[in-house]
């Protein structure tokens, strides 16, 4: 189930599922500090009319996502935590569904077109909810016919990628959650997505050990289809250039494409564990790697090699 814990948020600073805690571990300083622990009761200190925090007990972390000063975390009774990084105690915290095997699988932030940032969650009681990341309320609630593995949301924040326990894909309006394109190929469930920073192009990972490509301005089908070695794609990111996609398989194997050659040159780190993450920094020069073996559990940082001529011919 392991797949985006792990987040960087400059070429210096990881934030990473380590036991029962989110830590933040400095490449500077070569140290890491907690940042949120779930072994303990969490008891938010939002006060807010139009929502219902909740404090929670222990909590076993499924999912986060660390962006713009957040740290959102999903839980695998699902369970929503919220916390600003430049604050001791948790913003907010509630339990999304009470359903059994509710999980939030998967966290997405992103900025609306009218400017408000909104995080986006997926989880297994089949529904995508759309939270105003101001008040933490919760404002959209769209349901699907299957469980949600992944949601994520295109770069105008106008779509978003809603992918789970079915062989197709979907495209909704963000907005609305009208289905708005239908994506098939796949054969099995799908587990992860990425939009390329220009919008045009969304890759999907699958149970199949497939990763495919697509045209968002034509649906109909992939343009590519990437291959992994062994396990299902569990995580895809681009880099914020859109020069380099990295896939992740469930363990040992991530795989880098040079997107200008339309994927065709690659590269594959082979390692040994569980992959908890993968996550490039901002400005494009590191890709970190989560590792969550119990006897290796580490952080792995390939630096991305520069040429004379600007780009690299190795890539990571």
């Amino acid at each position: 189930m392991l797949r985006d814990l792990l987040w960087a948020t400059s070429k210096h600073d990881v934030y990473l599922m380590q036991n029962h805690s989110v830590m933040h571990w400095s490449a500077l300083r070569k140290r890491g500090k907690e940042v949120l622990n779930v072994a303990r009761p969490i008891i938010p200190t939002t006060k807010c009319l139009r929502s219902l925090p909740q404090p929670l007990s222990r909590v076993q972390i499924s999912t986060m996502c660390v962006k713009n000063n957040l740290l959102v975390a999903g839980g695998f009774n699902g369970e929503l935590i919220c916390k600003y990084l430049n604050q001791q105690e948790v913003a907010f915290s509630t339990k999304l569904t009470t359903e059994e095997n509710a999980i939030t699988n998967s966290i997405d932030m992103f900025q609306s077109p009218s400017g408000s940032n909104w995080v986006v969650t997926g989880n297994n009681d089949a529904q995508v909810r759309v939270f105003d990341a101001a008040n933490f309320v919760c404002f959209n609630r769209f349901c699907f016919p299957w469980s949600v593995n992944n949601t994520s949301v295109s770069p105008d924040g106008k779509l978003m990628a809603v992918l789970g326990d079915n062989a197709d894909c979907l495209v909704s309006d963000s907005h609305t959650g009208k289905v708005v394109g239908t994506l098939k190929g796949h054969v099995d469930y799908s587990f992860a997505s990425a939009w390329h920073p220009d919008g045009q192009i969304l890759a999907t990972g699958n149970q199949d050990t497939t990763c495919r490509l697509w045209d968002i301005r034509n649906m109909s089908q992939s343009f590519a289809t990437l291959k992994g070695r062994m396990g299902a794609i569990r995580a895809l990111k681009f880099t914020s250039d859109g020069r380099f996609m990295a896939m992740a398989e469930p363990a040992d194997f991530v795989h880098i494409f040079d997107t200008q050659s339309g994927f065709e040159k690659a590269q594959e780190i082979d390692l040994f564990g569980e992959i908890a993450g993968i996550s490039f920094s901002p400005d494009t020069e590191a890709l970190f790697v989560g590792v969550a073996d119990r006897a290796y559990g580490s952080v792995l940082e390939f630096n991305r090699k520069h040429y004379s001529r600007g780009y690299l011919e190795a890539m990571f």
